[in-house]
């Protein structure tokens, strides 16, 4: 499928742009720089001083040419050019490279400098061809970068060179194997999840990319002779839930074919439904694959082909659902135009697209996601702790609105804290508590909270009991969003089928249960229990654990069942476009103004009127500042002062609760 016009979240950047050679000298190259660069950063590189002269291609002018010289070479020497090899293909390949000419669309600046290093480190030899011929690690790998779409990569993002049997000139020769190498370190960066711009998808999207280093992926590959293909597809996820999305695609994808092999052409007729018989369904059933009937279904008699029944309903709306026709099974007008075209070359389907979006998923989690770890799955409003490879435990969970989405991320998790208290975050206390208190001196009061004025500031606590907002134990993984998984006093909302309820904390039903299944064996849910009412009680982990927030809206089960679950945020259809699965242009790309970011900001985060079981509406018109601060406020003993920072920020470890909407409910008799 042609990508569309417009993807500014695609991962692309500007190529280098070395001046040209002047017409009256011999090309030069520039000096390399170190190999080793972040593949991630899509941006203009800057200069560096103290690299310059580096690496085999530095000139006599360099800093080591004199070792007698009492200062540092001048500017114009450290960055003096280096002359060309003598070997006419080597030559040829330097002035590949000087050239400003792209190698390949999407391959960013850095990448580009790091495969020219990697040269320089081998005199601008070739990597991928001897005497005229493609290597044998050349030849495995062209064969897995035109099978990249079993990956749910874009194969032609990948194209590999063809050489001439005869008359290859060393310049032809030069620019197809540097295309080989930017082919092979864009495939690998894109199969470790260099494929889109996350910050531009969503704020909220924030995993650590594990991003191979081109010098590496090149001597690795290159290196790996006949098993090159099979090195370089392994840059792509080995998890289990990721290679059953690709066996399914693989199974989608080999219907498909079948399915759409050839056209059929059908007279016009009347609007055909379940059970009604028309002339017209045996070649239906024959364009299908459906010569005989299904067994079990309510057709009119058996061996009735002309019977419009389930299989072939069934049949044409998964047709009209990859044509984009209205997917209700009925033969329409429109339908018969459509089956009389050829499917469009390459076109993806809607199930194609589903499973290539959450195979990208996969790939913004960590290579090894440990033998321990938590995962939650955001929109199945589910948690797994997996022991030593296999799963112990899974519990419901509850995460963020749709205007205050759960953050994507992997963390560890360091501590928990029995008995919690919650410091209220600047901007509930802005937009919601001082209103409050301007209208009701009790507005805190009433609600459980303690006010703290000092020296002209205010701050907020909630003390740990059981209307704390986090419950009586929390679970930390530090992280720049401030979430983490906690207790709720509000136990009723789990029965609920839809549990995208918080403010972007996740919290657990049984956080007791979990406990046992996370923390150290001497600290058993029955022991922890005994801690509550007894003050704040922080537990260390023995080992950090790593905790994942995942976002799936496909995945296949053990059983080999694709469940296609809610998608919460919208992220499937943005992610869909991004990748040209589907056309559209995205509003989310970076302005040099910084206006467009902040509009992503503002997208996400809608208001809304959140309304108290008891009191006013908490999105009242706020009165100013001043007002609130001159209400008669209940003052409780602190600690220490509070300063303005204090009242600023929320204390560490203490972000925005999930809880903030009703007033806690009083919690049920032995809820744990």
């Amino acid at each position: 499928m042609r990508p569309p016009e417009n993807r500014a979240i695609y991962a692309q950047s500007p190529q280098v742009q070395p001046a040209p050679p002047a017409s009256d000298a011999a090309p030069t190259i520039p000096v390399a720089r170190n190999a080793s660069v972040d593949a991630g950063a899509h941006e203009p590189s800057k200069p560096d001083p103290s690299a310059a002269g580096a690496g085999p291609s530095a000139t006599a002018t360099g800093p080591d040419a004199n070792p007698s010289s009492s200062g540092p070479p001048s500017a114009s020497e450290a960055a003096a050019p280096s002359p060309l090899p003598t070997d006419p293909q080597a030559a040829a390949i330097a002035t590949r490279l000087a050239d400003p000419k792209p190698l390949l669309a999407r391959l960013s600046t850095k990448d580009r400098e790091a495969i020219q290093a990697f040269y320089a480190l081998g005199a601008f030899k070739p990597v991928w061809i001897l005497d005229g011929s493609l290597t044998p690690a050349a030849k495995s790998v062209a064969v897995r970068l035109a099978a990249a779409g079993e990956d749910g990569l874009t194969a032609s993002a990948y194209p590999a060179p063809v050489l001439g049997t005869s008359g290859t000139t060393e310049a032809q020769i030069a620019d197809a194997d540097l295309k080989l190498s930017a082919a092979v370190v864009l495939y690998a960066r894109d199969a470790r999840g260099g494929r889109i711009h996350l910050a531009n998808l969503s704020r909220l999207i924030t995993p650590v990319l594990d991003l191979p280093a081109p010098d590496a992926v090149l001597a690795r590959i290159a290196s790996g002779g006949s098993s090159a293909g099979s090195l370089l597809q392994g840059y792509n996820p080995a998890q289990t839930g990721y290679l059953a999305l690709k066996a399914r695609l693989a199974m989608l994808r080999g219907q498909s074919q079948t399915a759409s092999a050839s056209s059929v052409h059908l007279s016009q007729g009347p609007v055909l439904k379940l059970g009604m018989s028309d002339p017209r369904v045996p070649a239906l059933r024959s364009r299908f694959g459906l010569e005989t009937r299904t067994a079990g279904t309510l057709d009119a008699g058996p061996g009735n082909s002309e019977s419009y029944d389930a299989g072939v309903v069934a049949a044409v709306a998964a047709f009209q659902r990859a044509r984009g026709l209205p997917s209700n099974g009925a033969l329409t007008a429109q339908t018969v135009s459509a089956l009389s075209r050829p499917d469009p070359a390459g076109r993806t389907d809607e199930a194609e697209a589903a499973l290539i979006v959450n195979m990208e998923r996969w790939r913004w989690l960590p290579s090894d996601l440990g033998r321990d770890y938590v995962m939650v799955n955001i929109p199945e409003f589910r948690l797994r702790v997996v022991r030593d490879g296999r799963q112990r435990d899974e519990a419901r969970v509850i995460v963020g609105k749709t205007e205050s989405p759960t953050p994507i991320f992997s963390g560890l998790m360091e501590y928990a804290v029995v008995n919690p208290s919650w410091n209220v975050p600047p901007s509930i206390l802005k937009n919601e508590f001082l209103p409050g208190l301007a209208r009701d001196p009790n507005y805190a009061a009433r609600r459980g909270y303690e006010v703290v004025y000092r020296n002209g500031n205010v701050s907020v606590r909630q003390p740990p009991g059981e209307r704390n907002a986090l419950g009586f134990i929390k679970f930390m993984f530090p992280n720049n969003h401030a979430v983490y998984l906690h207790d709720t006093p509000n136990r009723t909302l789990f029965s609920s089928t839809h549990r995208a309820l918080s403010h972007g904390c996740v919290r657990v039903e049984d956080p007791f249960r979990f406990a046992d299944a996370v923390l150290p064996e001497a600290w058993s849910s029955d022991r922890l229990k005994k801690l509550i009412g007894k003050g704040e009680r922080q537990i260390r982990l023995s080992e950090k654990l790593p905790v994942h927030l995942a976002y799936f809206t496909t995945s296949v089960d053990e059983a080999g069942t694709t469940r296609t679950l809610p998608d919460l945020y919208g992220y499937d259809i943005r992610m869909k476009i991004a990748l040209g699965l589907s056309p559209g242009s995205l509003l989310v790309a970076r302005g040099s103004d910084g206006k467009s970011a902040e509009a992503r900001r503002s997208l996400q985060r809608k208001p809304t009127t959140v309304t108290a079981r008891t009191g006013p509406a908490l999105t009242a018109a706020p009165k100013p500042m001043a007002d609130a601060r001159r209400a008669r406020i209940r003052e409780v003993n602190s600690d220490g002062p509070v300063s303005r920072a204090m009242a600023e920020r929320p204390p560490a470890g203490n972000g925005e609760p999930d809880l903030w909407t009703p007033r806690p409910g009083r919690p049920l008799n032995g809820w744990w």
